[in-house]
């Protein structure tokens, strides 16, 4: 019996190396995840948007950054190709997919930037007279070896 564990053993960590070398051959190496909102500014209200984006918005993002929970942040100005696509852009890119998934630690950090869970929902509810979120999408890099 002693006789047959050191192949199975050996049979065991070959399959592993194989296996851990295969990946080592892939192209790419898989790098930052970027989460991008889509917004269409409601008439007349871009520069009222752009001031939250400028106060409450950019405390939110700075502390988040402060707490190493997001590497980045952007705001992009887009022109639309028809009247239902985005004008504003916004992105933030996290170290990687396990990053995103810190919601404890997020919600400490813009609870104490925006106070009590009533007040960041009221606050959500006045941005919809400003904006439309489209949607939004994760993007991952891939950095070519």
């Amino acid at each position: 019996m002693k006789n047959m564990i050191a192949p199975v053993f050996a049979l065991m960590l070959s399959s592993f190396l194989v296996t851990a070398n295969a990946e080592d051959t892939k192209p790419y190496k898989e790098g930052p995840v970027i989460q991008v909102t889509y917004v269409k500014t409601k008439a007349g209200k871009f520069d009222e948007y752009m001031k939250f984006l400028a106060t409450d918005y950019k405390a939110v993002m700075e502390a988040e950054k402060k707490a190493g929970l997001i590497v980045s942040y952007d705001v992009f100005s887009a022109q639309p190709r028809n009247p239902h696509e985005a004008d504003l852009i916004l992105s933030t890119t996290y170290a990687n997919m396990a990053a995103l998934d810190k919601d404890e630690e997020g919600d400490a950090v813009v609870a104490k930037v925006m106070g009590s869970t009533a007040v960041q929902n009221k606050g959500a509810q006045d941005r919809e007279s400003l904006r439309e979120i489209l949607g939004s999408e994760l993007i991952r890099e891939l950095t070519l070896k």
